[in-house]
C-alpha cells in the first residue's frame, strides 16, 4: 500500500473539507452520489473518502483487505476533489470520535463537516461517544433510500433538533459552530455494499 494513504491529505488554510468515513466494502455508486452531493451542496474544496480498517459495529468476516478497498475507491471516485485516504490505519484505532479529535487538533485552520448517509443516521446513537462527535464538527446527512424520515425519527435528530439548520443554508454549515447539522434531500441510489456482497456470494 502506498504510504500516502496513511497520511492525512494535504490541505490549505481556510479550506472547507468534508469527512466521509466508511468501510467501503465494497465502494459503490451510492457512496459516490453521497460524496458528489456533499461537494456540490456544501461547497467543499475537498472530501476525504476515509476508508476505515474496520467498523466496530459490523461483522468483519467478509471484510476485503484494506488495500483492495482503497484501490476500488480510487477507481470509482475519480473527482480530483475526492481524496481517498486510510490514515485511521496509522492511528491504530477506528472509533470516529477519537479520529475526529485528532483531525481537529492537527488542522486548526480548516473547516470540517462530517458527512454521513441517512441510513447511518438511524443507528448513529449506537456509535461510541456519538454526542461528542456531534459537538466536534457540523454534520451533513445525505438522503438515502428508505431513510428519508430518519431526520425526524432518529435519536440523534431528536437530541439535536435545536441545532438543525435548513438545507437551503447548507453552504454555510461549515461556518456554524458544532453542534449543527442539516439533512440534504436529493437523488438517491438504491445500491448498498451489503447487497453487492450478497450478489457476489449467491
Amino acid at each position: 500500500m502506498n504510504g500516502r494513504y496513511l497520511r492525512m491529505p494535504h490541505v490549505e488554510s481556510g479550506m472547507v473539507v468534508g469527512l466521509f468515513g466508511g468501510s467501503f466494502n465494497p465502494p459503490h455508486e451510492g457512496h459516490v452520489l453521497v460524496a458528489e452531493t456533499a461537494i456540490q451542496r456544501l461547497g467543499l474544496n475537498q472530501l476525504w473518502w476515509m476508508v476505515t480498517p474496520g467498523n466496530p459495529l459490523k461483522n468483519h468476516n467478509n471484510l476485503a483487505p484494506l488495500a483492495d478497498r482503497i484501490a476500488l475507491s480510487e477507481k470509482i471516485a475519480p473527482d480530483p476533489r475526492i481524496k481517498v485516504t486510510a490514515f485511521e490505519k496509522a492511528l491504530g484505532q477506528s472509533y470516529t470520535a477519537r479520529t475526529l479529535a485528532m483531525v481537529q487538533a492537527r488542522n486548526r485552520d480548516i473547516r470540517f463537516v462530517w458527512i454521513m448517509g441517512a441510513d447511518n443516521l438511524k443507528s448513529f446513537h449506537r456509535w461510541q461517544n456519538w454526542q461528542k462527535i456531534a459537538r466536534t464538527f457540523p454534520i451533513a446527512v445525505i438522503d438515502r433510500p428508505g431513510s428519508t424520515l430518519a431526520y425526524l425519527s432518529s435519536r440523534m435528530a431528536k437530541t439535536f433538533d435545536y441545532a438543525r439548520i435548513d438545507e437551503d443554508d447548507a453552504r454555510r454549515l461549515a461556518f456554524h459552530r458544532a453542534p449543527a447539522w442539516t439533512f440534504i434531500h436529493g437523488p438517491r441510489s438504491s445500491m448498498s455494499s451489503t447487497a453487492l456482497r450478497s450478489a457476489r456470494t449467491a
